[in-house]
């Protein structure tokens, strides 16, 4: 069995401690948003969590880059992985580390070969509902236009606007709302591309072994077909072989030898008689 290079084993090793503090940027993240009495010691708590999450997930890009064989093209394959431990630093918001964590939180999903894809579509829609509707919800309760005011609201929001019906009756009014709801409708739109494109493969794959395997009978039927035919020709052949006389020195041979059966014959006491 080969074994796993360094980089390989560290993120086996790291890649379920990471979901956990996922989950814990999650909880942070929605209380100050869904609790409204949430007191400023409670706020800060929170916004040192969701700091140690992105921090955790920095010093894990660092030490997967200083394992690997090839740095450069380490940075060139994880460009998007760089982007979202870079950009809470250039701009500290909140709602920047969440879209860097999400971000982060999927790419180490994606190295796990046992995570099937339904099973990462279905967790990317409810991380995708969850986040939107606390997103939004966080910049457009406190609009003096807006009209998403409770949670209810902007879950209901979230999921018109990630399966792109957009009834119109909920709607952001602020620019980062606005770029929320672009962002939700974008995935929305791949989500349900993946989805579509994984139900329409796994049915070609199915109508392709189908076709396979009724090929490979009609070449072993035909096969059969024509070792029997075959059999039935050298059988005619056989039973259909005229009797074939000799001629030659083989007629000679004959004659001779039925002369001397006479003369043997005529030799023989009483023969004459």
């Amino acid at each position: 069995m080969k074994e796993l290079s360094a980089q390989a084993r560290w993120e086996q090793r790291t890649q379920r401690p990471l979901l956990a503090l996922a989950v814990g940027f999650a909880v942070a993240y929605a209380v100050p948003i869904v609790d409204t009495t949430a007191g400023h010691s409670l706020t800060e708590v929170c916004t040192a969590v969701e700091w140690v999450v992105w921090a955790a997930f920095a010093v894990d890009y660092l030490m997967r880059l200083a394992m690997s064989r090839d740095r450069r093209r380490f940075v060139r394959t994880h460009w998007m992985d760089l982007c979202a431990v870079v950009l809470p630093i250039l701009q500290p918001l909140r709602l920047l580390r969440m879209v860097s964590t999400l971000i982060l939180v999927g790419r180490r999903a994606r190295m796990a070969s046992q995570i099937q894809l339904t099973t990462y579509v279905a967790g990317a829609v409810i991380g995708l509902l969850m986040f939107g509707s606390l997103a939004v919800l966080s910049v457009e309760r406190d609009s003096p236009h807006g009209n998403i005011r409770t949670l209810g609201d902007a879950v209901w929001w979230s999921f018109t606007t990630m399966t792109t019906v957009g009834y119109g009756d909920h709607a952001p009014t602020t620019g980062l709302g606005r770029m929320i709801a672009v962002g939700l409708m974008l995935s929305g739109i791949a989500l349900l591309g993946v989805v579509t494109a994984n139900i329409a493969t796994w049915f070609i794959a199915r109508f392709e072994k189908d076709d396979v395997e009724e090929r490979r009978q009609t070449e072993a039927i035909e096969a059969l077909t024509a070792e029997v035919r075959a059999l039935r020709a050298e059988v005619a052949a056989l039973s259909e072989a005229p009797v074939v006389g000799l001629s030659g020195a083989g007629a000679a041979a004959l004659s001779g030898a039925e002369g001397a059966d006479v003369s043997e014959a005529a030799a023989l006491p009483g023969a004459g008689r």
